[in-house]
């Protein structure tokens, strides 16, 4: 069932509808129909309400020092890089000094290690379940971003509050934290 609807558009509203009717070649009906399924399901971005992961992205990008990167990039890199052998020892220096940076930027951060791990998990690195309080089971998308991320992960924790066991699996990582009096 078709209904009517009768709207007032102001100035900016109208010329919108003109570059849009002139874009598509689309009638007023159809654009309006568009626009008004567009707005319902980015609802919340629209209304300056976004959602945690969206502002948590935001924030990430507008900072500059992150990037939207393909997961098949970040795959294609470690595999490079990793290759089931001993890394480029030049990569392993890299790496390392960025993960000792995080380690003085997360110790301020973070005040138990499992709220860095939900952090990498939103970052789509990993996996990541609480077990008990203070057992954490990691699930890595393959075998050089466990290699990769585990040493990122035991480097970067070291000024926490808390120290860390980890048990290696094959695609699963156990991390326990304990207090580090």
């Amino acid at each position: 069932m078709t209904q009517r609807v009768t709207v007032s558009l102001d100035e900016d509203s109208h010329a919108a509808l003109e570059t849009l009717l002139a874009e598509t070649g689309k009638g007023q009906s159809e654009i309006v129909r568009r626009a008004l399924a567009f707005y319902a399901a980015n609802f919340e971005a629209a209304s300056g309400r976004p959602s945690d992961n969206l502002e948590q992205y935001y924030q990430m990008l507008t900072s500059g020092e992150h990037v939207l990167l393909d997961v098949d990039f970040l795959h294609a890199f470690l595999e490079h890089c990793y290759a089931g052998d001993d890394p480029d020892p030049a990569f392993i220096e890299a790496a390392d000094r960025v993960s000792d940076y995080h380690a003085r930027e997360y110790a301020a951060r973070f005040d138990e290690v499992g709220e860095l791990l939900e952090w990498l998990s939103f970052c789509g690195f990993l996996d990541v379940r609480r077990e008990e309080d203070d057992v954490y089971h990691i699930v890595f998308p393959s075998e050089a971003i466990r290699w990769f991320m585990t040493r990122f992960i035991e480097r970067s924790t070291v000024d926490m509050p808390t120290e860390i066991d980890v048990d290696q699996g094959v695609s699963k990582v156990i991390v326990t934290e304990r207090s580090s009096d």
